[in-house]
């Protein structure tokens, strides 16, 4: 039997969110899953023998990967199955191979949803080809009963640790000691190869076998708790971590803070240097203020418009994405001598020691000469290739090199940017229908728009409409309504000239929408 794709993912309300398909694993049934595979294969991926799967440590996972590897037989293709892996090693191998690619992940939402990701050889699908999807017609057997999982290719997560080893350089991190929250996270395992290759050691916490929904833009108050109880209780330049499918970063600093995405984001990218930066509406107005980079380009909220918006900027320069969740894209390779933690006049400035409460004080810096600058830069590969999907192992290695080459813990690494912190939350459980109801309401009534999203912040001065309700303030606050594009919830980011300022103006919105709900 046939049917166009578009009524059957309606009919069982697994749809396309911000990135990737979404849905309650009880409607992500075989046939849904095998449907959507064909039609990526109709649609998009029509010329390739090999297809690339893997898959998160959802409970469910394993199980629609057998259907999206049955849908790929049935097609007459090859698929290789590379296992538990994070997304952005699935997509890194996928351009290796110039192969497309499908990974089983619902992310950060919880394990009773899930998703998939479709992969070009050259990257994530764009919003164009998410409609080219729908609008095929696919073959949907009466009777599907997908062949059990095939034995695991490991060439990818191999292909993934030798691209962050060859260009840091074995040993890049020695006397560095670094805590790895793993909870359910897909990379738990590689996260502690890739570190201890670069020579820091790895002090793991927190591992379950029960999947842990970690949002990197909403982190949850037992996380902040534990992060800083950790941190007194052991000895640690940082602490890691990463939402499920390991596509976001959770980075804390030696006294277990953990940093805002979006202030990862800008560090990262003076790490290496970037000549423009692609970043969402949603993100810290620090990027545009430090005045590091020669043009900062703003989208709508979702890796296919960071994407797409480096895609445009391609030839100018360095170009570098991430989100407000810490996800972090490479536009452009990055050519040895190019990624530079600090100057040579900065380094040679720094003198050996301890420098934090972590392990740092082991590593001796170079204080002068030509040592002092090689102390800064990666000391293997000549070349890191781009890789235009969200990434969390980059960023995590760029602020450790970044503060090993500064001298200086990880704490102190945001003190040169401009003081403009951000906050986000989210109201679970909401009707999107109903989010987009108020949004257009508050569109079209600043004065009300005012006294529920920041009362106390003085007139509306600028609506930014590119992905919900961004509203600027006399008082130079920001608050930004916007509904999740995966999953039923309304999201508030709020951005102030101090932390606990944009925590309240977050908190207090979204409170009182709650109540007049």
């Amino acid at each position: 039997m046939n049917t166009r794709l578009h009524h059957l993912a309606e009919a069982h309300n697994a749809r396309f969110g911000t990135s990737g398909v979404r849905g309650l694993v009880s409607d992500l049934s075989d046939a849904v899953c095998y449907a959507y595979a064909q039609a990526f294969l109709r649609s998009i991926a029509t010329d390739s023998a090999r297809v690339v799967v893997g898959h998160d440590l959802r409970p469910s996972s394993p199980r629609i990967a057998a259907a999206c590897i049955q849908a790929i037989r049935d097609a007459g293709r090859e698929a290789v199955f590379v296992g538990a892996l994070p997304t952005p090693a699935l997509a890194y191998y996928c351009a290796l191979q110039r192969a497309p690619g499908i990974v089983v992940t619902g992310s950060h939402i919880p394990f009773d949803r899930n998703g998939i990701k479709f992969y070009r050889a050259d990257g994530e699908i764009d919003k164009a080809d998410e409609q080219a999807i729908l609008d095929a017609e696919v073959p949907v057997p009466d009777a599907l009963s997908p062949a059990p999982l095939p034995a695991v290719d490991a060439a990818a997560l191999e292909a993934y640790v030798a691209r962050y080893t060859d260009f840091f350089g074995i040993g890049a991190l020695a006397g560095m000691r670094v805590a790895l929250y793993e909870h359910s996270s897909v990379a738990r395992d590689v996260l502690r190869t890739v570190f201890e290759r670069l020579g820091a050691e790895v002090l793991s916490l927190g591992r379950t076998d029960t999947f842990v929904p970690i949002d990197t833009e909403a982190v949850r108050a037992e996380d902040i708790a534990q992060a800083r109880a950790w941190a007194q209780a052991h000895r640690f330049d940082a602490i890691v971590s990463t939402d499920g499918d390991a596509d976001r970063p959770l980075i804390g600093d030696e006294t277990g803070t953990w940093l805002r995405g979006d202030v990862v984001g800008i560090l990262c990218a003076q790490y290496l240097h970037a000549d423009v930066v692609v970043t969402p509406v949603s993100s810290n107005t620090a990027v545009e203020k430090c005045g590091a980079f020669r043009q900062v380009l703003r989208t709508r909220i979702g890796s296919p418009y960071v994407i797409a918006g480096m895609d445009a900027q391609r030839g100018a320069g360095r170009v570098v994405g991430y989100e407000a969740n810490g996800g972090f894209l490479l536009g452009s390779d990055v050519e040895y001598g190019e990624a530079i933690g600090a100057s040579a006049a900065e380094t040679a400035s720094v003198g050996a020691g301890s420098v934090g409460t972590g392990g740092f004080g082991s590593a001796e810096v170079a204080t002068d000469g030509p040592e002092a600058t090689q102390k800064c830069l990666p000391a293997g590969a000549a070349r890191l290739k781009a890789l235009p999907t969200r990434d969390s192992l980059l960023p995590m290695l760029a602020l450790l090199a970044m503060a090993r080459a500064k001298g200086c813990p990880v704490s102190q690494l945001a003190d040169a940017l401009p003081r403009r912190f951000t906050a986000s939350d989210r109201i679970q459980n909401v009707p999107t229908e109903f989010s987009r109801a108020l949004i257009a309401r508050l569109q079209q009534t600043p004065a009300e728009a005012a006294a529920l999203m920041a009362p106390d912040a003085g007139d509306v001065i600028a609506i930014d409409t590119t992905d919900g309700l961004r509203t600027s303030f006399a008082t130079g606050e920001i608050v930004h309504l916007r509904p999740s594009g995966n999953a039923p919830e309304l999201r508030c980011y709020a951005e102030a000239a101090d932390e606990p300022r944009a925590r309240a103006l977050c908190d207090a919105c979204l409170a009182r929408i709650a109540a007049s709900a």
